[in-house]
Formats: structure tokens, sequence, C-alpha cells
């Protein structure tokens, strides 16, 4: 399985976990440039969800929460803020959702990162 398939794994792990807690997925791997790409974009109660997805095999080099370093979420930032003011958007929030997958099977879920 090479990166990206890796990663979609995760994502469509993160989708499934998300819409059993109630969200409403809108779009997945929204590009805004060559650096940022928003991995869910989804909807709860009132509210625009952007959602980071870091998926590892296990914690052993790291969690997947410790990939988002700062530069990456300041490149999320620039995504969402462009995204909210296209779609003029006034309630929402970034999360992150970490997944590990070995030994068990493992979601973490930070809201309003």
């Amino acid at each position: 399985m090479n990166n990206r398939e890796f990663g979609n794994k995760g994502e469509d792990l993160a989708c499934e976990y998300l819409i059993k807690n109630g969200y409403e997925i809108l779009e997945r791997n929204k590009h805004f440039s060559k650096l940022c790409e928003i991995d869910i974009i989804a909807k709860f109660k009132n509210k625009v969800v952007f959602v980071e997805v870091k998926t590892r095999k296990s914690d052993a080099f790291g969690t997947p929460m410790e990939a988002i370093t700062r530069g990456k979420y300041n490149n999320i930032k620039i995504g969402v803020l462009s995204y909210v003011q296209e779609n003029k958007i006034k309630n929402y929030q970034i999360d992150a959702i970490g997944i590990t997958l070995q030994p068990t099977l493992k979601i973490q879920h930070l809201k309003n990162i």
C-alpha cells in the first residue's frame, strides 16, 4: 500500500467515525494550493468543521497528532480562511483526528484546535 492509499484508508475511517457521531461529510481532499489540502470538510449541527486526519500504523515513531506541526497547522488555516471567505461561512472550527491502526484501532478526535 502506498502513502496515498494509506492516507485514504485513514480518511475513510475518519469519515465513518464522523458519520457515526452525527457529522455530514461535505467534501474530501479539498485543494487550495500545493501546500494546503483539507482532508475532510463536514457539517455538525450549525458549524462547518474542517478536519485534518493523520494516520499511523503504530505509535512506535510518535503519535499521529505529533505529525501536525505548526507549519502544517498554518497551511491548514490558510485554506480554511480561503474557504470560509469564499463561501461566506461564519460558524466554523478546525478539528484533528489521529488514527493508529496497531496494535488495535485507536481514533483520537481533538475538537476546535
